[in-house]
């Protein structure tokens, strides 16, 4: 079965497309029945009108009901082009699914009053129905309210390919993701789905992304170039790393609620004359410094850890890679890539959505409960036919 996986992170940088030949099988290693092969890849940066909506939407304190309708259905044209653009590149001309995960616009892992009850909710826009129409091809999406009514955080839900992927029967692995938020799982040597280990450290790319688009007009640290040129400001850094956040048990997930814009408007007002570059270098220590933090609070303390495989965009910031080469080789872990074990940085979150939307097609569970806290295993996601 040929898949094409969807995705758009918390920074709102573009569309990430995987598409994935998936084997019929049961599902998890420990069934020996899975198997895929990655078949091509592409990324596709917003225009800069599109990133100004999302980011406006994501920010807003209130927002007009026509506005984020409009926006629903034009990512999902986004979506449509996007996939095919990749399909005809990779010359495939099957496509029997897509697993979209859509733009997250608001999540809410924790309950929180509303109208008198405690509501946890969360939303990711980019209408299925378009793309499953402009395709040709049904279209699995909302992929995480199911874990959220099962009780669950709707996050992380990366972990299941993490799980899939990088288990070994002789090694524990930490597999880390530097999105806009960074997100770990702990897979311990033979682990069963149960053991499995997964929660968002903290900030990733988000902080640093929006304090450089303050500071520089820049839309990110290219290379981590500013970083480098600057010094970690260790009393602010101290201050930062006491944020309620990080002392919280896992299961717990973050977003642009706790590190979003507020939190680096609140970040400029303490400056005082700090030079800019110090203060991204202090932001990327901050990422660091948090995953570092969050490895031996909640992680070491429950077994053995050789090997850290990281992902994601923050993997192309090579000052941040080397803090954090530095911050695990401290902890006793081996720092690789996802890139050395077969599978691109730009690619993993895309692939992990094309292979969900495998298990919901086939009517099969998709979230980790001990990732995520929901009470049981759930089938994930909405299906939008032809």
């Amino acid at each position: 079965m040929i898949v094409a996986g969807i995705m758009s992170g918390t920074s709102a940088d573009g569309i990430d497309v995987a598409l994935v030949r998936i084997a019929a099988g049961k599902g998890l290693p420990e069934d020996s029945g899975l198997g895929f092969e990655l078949l091509g890849h592409e990324h596709f940066p917003y225009p800069r009108a599109v990133r100004d909506a999302v980011l406006s939407a994501m920010n807003a304190g209130r927002a007009s009901v026509a506005e984020l309708s409009r926006l629903n259905f034009f990512l999902g044209e986004l979506y449509a082009e996007a996939v095919e653009h990749t399909r005809r590149s990779a010359r495939m001309r099957q496509l029997d699914l897509v697993g979209c995960h859509g733009q997250t616009l608001y999540h809410q892992g924790e309950a929180a009053k509303y109208c008198g009850r405690k509501i946890a909710c969360t939303w990711q826009a980019g209408e299925a129905s378009t793309i499953a129409a402009r395709l040709g091809v049904p279209v699995v999406s909302d992929f995480r309210p199911a874990d959220m009514a099962a009780g669950g955080k709707g996050a992380p839900l990366v972990p299941f390919l993490d799980y899939a992927l990088f288990r070994d029967h002789r090694v524990g692995r930490i597999v880390q993701n530097i999105g806009g938020i960074a997100n770990l799982t702990a897979i311990p040597a033979a682990a069963q789905p149960g053991e499995v280990l997964a929660f968002d450290t903290g900030p990733g790319n988000m902080v640093i992304d929006q304090l450089v688009q303050s500071l520089f007009r820049k839309s990110y640290d290219q290379d981590g170039r500013i970083a480098r040129q600057g010094t970690v400001l260790q009393p602010l850094l101290e201050e930062l790393l006491r944020a309620p956040y990080f002392k919280r048990r896992p299961p717990k997930t973050a977003g642009r609620e706790e590190f979003g814009r507020d939190y680096v408007k609140a970040l400029l007002k303490r400056r005082n004359r700090a030079a800019k570059a110090d203060l991204v270098a202090t932001v990327t220590a901050l990422t660091v410094r948090s995953i570092g933090d969050a490895i031996k609070r909640f992680v070491l303390p429950h077994g053995t850890y050789r090997e850290y495989i990281v992902s994601g965009g923050g993997s192309d910031n090579t000052t941040l890679m080397f803090m954090l080469a530095e911050e695990t080789s401290r902890l006793g872990l081996s720092l690789r890539r996802s890139d050395d074990l077969g599978l691109p940085s730009q690619a993993k979150e895309a692939v992990a959505f094309a292979l969900l939307a495998y298990q919901t097609w086939h009517r099969r569970p998709g979230n980790i409960p001990s990732a995520t806290g929901a009470a049981r295993p759930a089938v994930l996601g909405k299906i939008s036919y032809v």
